[in-house]
């Protein structure tokens, strides 16, 4: 993966497209060496050109395939290609609002598929086309999304806790443990979308006395 991964990010899943992309490479660097053996048994040497030419293009759409993934980690999703070029288009875990993903019959055999990723973005919906194993990148996704918010919310807490702990030693409140454990549930019940981000704020600043 060429794209820098950011302070704290770690990779969770790289995936490919599917194995089957290349039969058709491989069936042209088989019928190359084929037909240059042929030739070169009736002595024309030149022959060899087509094994050649067969096994270049097979090492092009190799290597084409290896650098178009598609790598989870524990911030975004990230769809990479190019061999000469780069292409990288990012999707962050928390603008994710749903993922799934569909077989055809020839998929399903080979297990490969079509994954979507809707986002809040403007551009709305992310599709990757034959994604090899998709149900993993599905699952894998989601996952990365559950931990990504359980981590946003324990880093809310420790940052509110620290906040209340400074205005403690500021000027010392009794109930300072009480609007603490309130603050958590203020955040808890904006996690789960019982509140707005408008509430959520209106209520913190009441409990925080601004």
């Amino acid at each position: 993966m060429r794209t820098p991964l950011q302070k704290g990010e770690k990779i969770l899943l790289v995936t490919y497209s599917s194995w089957t992309s290349l039969i058709g490479p491989v069936l042209v660097a088989l019928i190359g060496i084929t037909a240059a053996v042929l030739l070169v048994i009736h002595q024309m040497v030149w022959g060899w050109l087509l094994a050649l030419l067969g096994i270049l293009y097979w090492l092009i759409r190799y290597y084409g395939w290896k650098v178009n993934i598609w790598v989870v980690t524990n911030f975004r999703v990230i769809d990479e290609a190019g061999m000469v070029s780069h292409y990288a288009k990012e999707s962050p875990l928390d603008k994710i609002n749903n993922v799934s993903y569909d077989q055809t019959v020839g998929g399903r055999l080979f297990n490969y598929g079509h994954v979507e990723i809707q986002t809040a973005a403007e551009a709305g919906a992310t599709d990757y086309y034959n994604v090899n194993h998709p149900k993993r990148l599905k699952d894998t996704i989601t996952a990365a999304q559950a931990d990504y918010k359980s981590w946003q919310y324990s880093d809310q807490a420790t940052r509110m806790a620290a906040a209340m702990d400074a205005r403690t030693v500021a000027a010392p409140r009794a109930d300072a443990p009480q609007v603490a454990a309130e603050l958590e549930k203020l955040f808890e019940l904006k996690m789960k979308g019982a509140l707005s981000e408008e509430e959520y704020q209106r209520a913190k600043s009441r409990l925080l006395g601004h």
